[in-house]
């Protein structure tokens, strides 16, 4: 049983994997056995990243490259198979979100969002591809969420972008299912992140956010998810244990989109 779970002498590439759910989820798979490789857009990022790693001691490889650029993506995956070896695992967890009404949405930034957000996961994933085909098993995880379900408003490009997402997974799996690659995606629910910290501030009066009591009402585990909550199911999805599961989103959101919420 734990060799069916294990990632030993497995390469995976984590996107934007420098802190928050990508983080997370690589510090997960290297405690599997995998050897990590990480990207952000900067070199301060990277750092970071890497010094993270570090302190959990992990000796993780980190590149700058901005995953919209087929041609930095192409070089930064030829570097990796020189440097690191063959990708075995992709992880595609590097995203935006702009948080702005549908008719006050500039089409620049509604284009910038399904850029990140869903032109980025095709451009890596049609990189690693060959090399996965000629080794003869290749894993991919696009990080969805539950807006590839579910609207709200002022997110319309994220929705949209991640709804794709969904799709570009089930295609993934359609195209190269036959080829030993397995293409699945997680779709977390409201994670605690620092991002999200100012939502979960306790008011003057003691009392829970507004938007913390509509997260937790929606919520039957009765509480925001975690990152170590996404380690689990992104390992199952990169191990051997995975090997007939494709084209499969697994919500990790404590139970929100199978609940219709209390009554009144």
């Amino acid at each position: 049983m734990e060799n069916m779970f294990s990632l030993q002498g497995k390469i995976a590439w984590i996107t934007g994997g420098s802190y928050g759910i990508g983080f997370a989820i690589a510090s997960g798979m290297a405690r599997a056995g995998a050897t990590i490789v990480f990207n952000d857009i900067n070199q301060e990022l990277v750092d970071k990243g890497l010094a993270a790693y570090q302190a959990e001691g992990i000796q993780a490889h980190g590149y700058v490259c901005d995953v919209t650029s087929e041609d930095a993506v192409q070089a930064l995956v030829a570097r990796v198979q020189q440097e690191v070896g063959v990708i075995d695992i992709l992880v595609n967890n590097a995203g935006i979100i702009k948080r702005i009404p549908m008719i006050e949405m500039s089409a620049a930034d509604f284009r910038k969002v399904i850029d990140v957000d869903l032109n980025a996961p095709f451009i890596c994933a049609k990189a690693v591809i060959p090399a996965m085909i000629e080794k003869g098993h290749g894993k991919i995880i696009n990080i969805c969420s539950m807006m590839s379900e579910l609207g709200r408003e002022t997110v319309s490009a994220y929705a949209a972008a991640k709804g794709g997402l969904k799709m570009l997974t089930r295609n993934i799996c359609s195209e190269y299912g036959d080829k030993n690659i397995q293409c699945n995606g997680i779709g977390p629910g409201y994670i605690a992140t620092p991002q999200t910290a100012p939502l979960r501030e306790r008011q003057a009066d003691g009392s829970r956010h507004p938007f913390d009591q509509f997260i937790i009402a929606k919520t039957p585990a009765g509480r925001w998810g975690n990152t170590e909550d996404l380690v689990g199911p992104a390992v199952f999805l990169a191990s051997e244990a995975s090997n007939f599961v494709n084209g499969h989103i697994l919500y990790v959101d404590g139970g929100i989109l199978a609940y219709i919420g209390k009554q009144p």
